[in-house]
């Protein structure tokens, strides 16, 4: 995969709808033996619970797709859940909803209602984050052209600044999408008239969470 939205991390919530008590799972996988897993240590913990309802997204373009009512009535757990993550662009997660019947009837209607909203609750509580493949580069330029460059970067959307640095000289290291890369060198040689150095570092996977690099890994 390439672009792709997921989850932060793990997290637990809990309502109470009409006496029923539902908590919501959720968690980061990479494959489905990890979805598996997860979902079997949740049935484990729940294991008086009237249901446990899981659904999991992995891959590109949803190329796996899991769900269960896990005996509620068909249509009323499962596919809401997995209909309302798909919806999100949401991939790469897993998210168990248990159940616990309180004794009032929630109704077609009221079940899907529960379920898709615990998912949603769980599912902000994981904090969504975009992981995206970005180019590392590194911009060595004199003092005087430092302003020029930083109200570049910072008025293209297509850059992330990383990080600036000064020394003899004003090191720029700057994240950019590769299919922006040639423009962007371009446009740097151009405003500085051809004197700054620009290298490339890597290509890298970087975490991004409400604009900010929460995190990067190399390809």
């Amino acid at each position: 995969m390439k672009n792709y939205k997921t989850i932060l991390q793990e997290a637990v919530t809990e309502t109470t709808i009409n006496k029923s008590k539902f908590i919501g799972y959720s968690k980061p996988v990479r494959d489905e033996a990890e979805a598996l897993q997860f979902i079997e240590l949740i049935r484990k913990r729940h294991w008086d619970a009237s249901h446990n309802v899981p659904v999991y997204l992995i891959g590109e373009n949803y190329s796996i797709q899991r769900y269960s009512d896990d005996g509620e009535p068909s249509g009323t757990a499962g596919v809401p859940i997995l209909e309302m993550l798909k919806k999100e662009g949401v991939t790469n997660l897993c998210i168990v909803i248990t159940r616990y019947f309180g004794g009032v009837k929630l109704g077609t209607g009221g079940l899907v209602r529960a379920y898709t909203d615990s998912a949603k609750e769980v599912l902000t509580a994981s904090q969504i984050v975009d992981k995206k493949v970005k180019v590392l580069l590194k911009c060595l330029s004199s003092y005087h052209l430092h302003g020029k460059i930083q109200n570049y970067i910072l008025t293209n959307d297509d850059i992330i600044l990383n990080d600036v640095t000064f020394l003899e000289a004003v090191t720029t290291t700057i994240y950019v999408d590769p299919e922006h890369e040639a423009t962007v060198i371009e446009n740097l040689i151009n405003l500085t008239a051809g004197n700054i150095e620009i290298e490339r570092v890597d290509e890298l996977y970087l975490m991004i969470c409400d604009g900010k690099v929460l995190e990067d890994l190399v390809i």
